[in-house]
């Protein structure tokens, strides 16, 4: 019988959002294809540095050795690489221990198409037009920044979310864009009780969720996955985040509502192995202490 994908949480990430290819992509957008393919070829056998997905990739690896004979994570790496430039990237998984087996590797072709067929959950890059591609079709997707220097790696899987435009959808950010905060909080009022539209990353939020609930701890331990909200919202707008979360019967670990108040303190305080957030203003501040992806705006 084929293998499937369809019951598990399939994580695609770029080999640049991996591992630290800023050197190779230099090269390439200096020197062009041939330079890029020579270099990969002699530096086959040195092994890359870890890249600003690294962490996530692996604390998500590390819940299907805390399930034996239940997979629950897959990752695919996908690669605008071509095969032949690709080894050093196998070697790297490899000597990193990475459960890695599958891969996608387009030889410059978009990576967009592929992402339904391996039924991507979520996709991480450093380029922006396979994020925006991704996000436009339906898939949660984050650009990443570069790493810090002095990123946690905890055992426990530490996901933080911003709110508008990330979990749920910017139906309320474009009104305070559009409108101010005065007719933001109105709105909010006015709508206390009525849920949120999902946002691009509402169903990863569900499926981490449904991990959560669904994994049995042993005694004294903590699960292993933790998430939090890093909303700017603050009161009266607070009521709507939680009715919705409620109605879709999420419980979030850890709730801030920041009221406009930088958000790096509170990031750094968690340690998340990755935050999401859509405004690149605070993705810059929140990239300097904690590994960060912008998601951006679904253009129609």
């Amino acid at each position: 019988m084929p293998a499937s994908l369809d019951q598990l949480l399939v994580i695609g990430i770029s080999s640049r959002a991996l591992f630290d290819l800023e050197v190779e992509e230099a090269i390439f957008q200096e020197q062009g294809l041939d330079a890029y393919r020579q270099h990969q070829l002699d530096k086959e056998n040195e092994i890359l540095k870890p890249g600003a997905g690294f962490s996530l990739v692996k604390a998500l690896l590390r819940l299907n050795q805390l399930t034996p004979g239940h997979r629950l994570v897959e990752v695919v790496i996908m690669s605008r690489n071509s095969s032949e430039t690709s080894m050093r990237i196998f070697n790297s998984i490899e000597h990193y221990g990475l459960d890695i087996s599958r891969a996608v590797l387009a030889g410059g072709a978009q990576l967009s198409p592929y992402l339904q067929a391996f039924n991507v959950s979520l996709f991480l890059s450093m380029h922006e037009d396979d994020v925006q591609a991704a996000i436009n079709g339906g898939v949660a997707a984050a650009l990443l920044y570069r790493l810090p220097e002095h990123a946690a790696d905890l055992e426990q899987i530490r996901i933080a979310f911003d709110g508008d435009a990330v979990i749920f959808s910017d139906e309320a950010e474009r009104i305070y864009q559009s409108g101010g905060i005065e007719a933001f909080e109105q709105h909010e009022r006015e709508n206390a009780k009525k849920p949120l539209p999902q946002g691009p990353f509402a169903r990863l939020l569900i499926a981490l969720s449904y991990i959560q609930n669904n994994f049995k701890a042993p005694d004294g331990h903590a699960l292993p996955i933790r998430t939090a909200l890093v909303t700017a919202r603050s009161s009266p707008a607070h009521e709507r985040v939680i009715r919705t979360l409620r109605a879709w019967n999420i419980a979030i670990d850890e709730t801030f509502f920041m009221g406009g108040v930088n958000k790096s303190a509170v990031l750094a305080a968690f340690k998340p192995h990755m935050f999401f957030d859509d405004q690149h203003g605070h993705c810059l501040r929140a990239a300097d202490v904690v590994p960060t992806g912008r998601v951006p705006y679904i253009q129609n």
